[in-house]
């Protein structure tokens, strides 16, 4: 939720998540904290995103979840998109059903930017934002002090910039 709050105000009511795995069951749940009341799961899998909609849909107040496969992606991708499925995944047919979101959150920050990132319109959230307030929540928790978030920023575009030149000298 902070990746999402630290880029954008929107409050979103609506939500497609591509990919129905344990991530998109995490991001569920924080999208629901954020007030989404209607989810799109967007999967390879229907049989695999069971389990996620049996988590998104338990107790009071659930969401109206909808599952739809990766070959057939809703025509308005609603508030928010996030993807936790590979760049590899994201083919010229969904990246263009999906690029029109006002925000796209893409969990993914190896590589970067993928092409659902490259190709957004609106805000765009990164894999690397999610891990820089993962580890500031755990800073924060475990020091009592405030975490140094831009510094930690700074120290993980540097490490995947290093990633990314020693996979190009390889």
């Amino acid at each position: 939720m902070a990746a999402i709050r630290e880029r954008t105000a929107l409050e979103p009511h609506t939500a497609t998540i591509l990919g129905g795995g344990a991530t998109a069951t995490s991001v569920g749940l924080a999208l629901l904290e954020l007030g989404v009341q209607q989810i799109t799961l967007v999967v390879r899998s229907p049989e695999r995103a069971q389990e996620t909609v049996a988590v998104l849909t338990a107790g009071d107040g659930a969401p109206h979840v909808e599952v739809r496969l990766l070959t057939d992606p809703p025509g308005d991708p609603g508030g928010i998109v996030v993807s936790t499925v590979p760049a590899t995944a994201q083919d010229a047919g969904l990246v263009e059903a999906m690029a029109a979101a006002p925000v796209l959150f893409d969990v993914l920050y190896d590589p970067w930017p993928t092409p659902l990132a490259a190709a957004a319109q609106g805000v765009v959230v990164s894999g690397l934002d999610l891990l820089v307030h993962q580890a500031a929540v755990q800073f924060t928790h475990f020091t009592g002090h405030e975490a140094p978030l831009a510094a930690m920023r700074t120290a993980g575009e540097q490490a995947l910039a290093a990633r990314t030149e020693r996979s190009a000298t390889s």
